[in-house]
């Protein structure tokens, strides 16, 4: 990586978004996560649930595997998680164990984020700072429902 280059909030999001579309070629919910401390990449991944036949496969919960290990520590509270979507009460249950120290997602998820069933759930230390990139994250998430239930509605009964 050039020097010069800006580590922000949206270049390590363009990240997510890359791993975002890894899970959109393999067939899964397009959700991307990277983590990052002390401007460093040390975990990436995207939705594996199907994959995996494991439903707690979400690119979030496999990218704090990842850190952990990488790190030696079950505590991330100097990383920074960045999502393309807000997390799920389970992922979100999960970034409070890990005492993640910051959360940045793109885009909100009305029905199932964490911010509609358990906004408290973080660590109180957690800093979290949603928008990062939202059109772009709402825009692969919502294309990927629009087409999968268009198909749905398309099946023979």
């Amino acid at each position: 990586m050039k020097k010069d280059k800006i580590l922000n909030d949206t270049y390590f999001m363009k990240l997510a978004l890359q791993e975002a579309h890894k899970a959109l070629e393999a067939g899964e919910i397009p959700i991307g996560a990277v983590i990052t401390c002390n401007e460093t990449i040390i975990a990436r991944s995207y939705n594996q649930v199907e994959m995996l036949n494991d439903p707690t496969a979400h690119a979030e919960m496999l990218a704090i595997t990842a850190a952990s290990h990488h790190l030696g520590s079950k505590f991330l509270d100097k990383c920074t998680l960045y999502v393309t979507v807000e997390p799920c009460p389970m992922c979100a249950g999960a970034l409070f164990w890990a005492r993640i120290g910051c959360v940045v997602f793109g885009t909100k998820d009305e029905k199932r984020g964490y911010l509609k069933h358990h906004p408290e759930i973080l660590h109180p230390r957690t800093k979290i700072k949603q928008g990062v990139l939202e059109n772009e994250a709402k825009k692969l998430i919502d294309s990927f429902f629009n087409t999968k239930r268009k198909n749905d509605n398309n099946r023979p009964v």
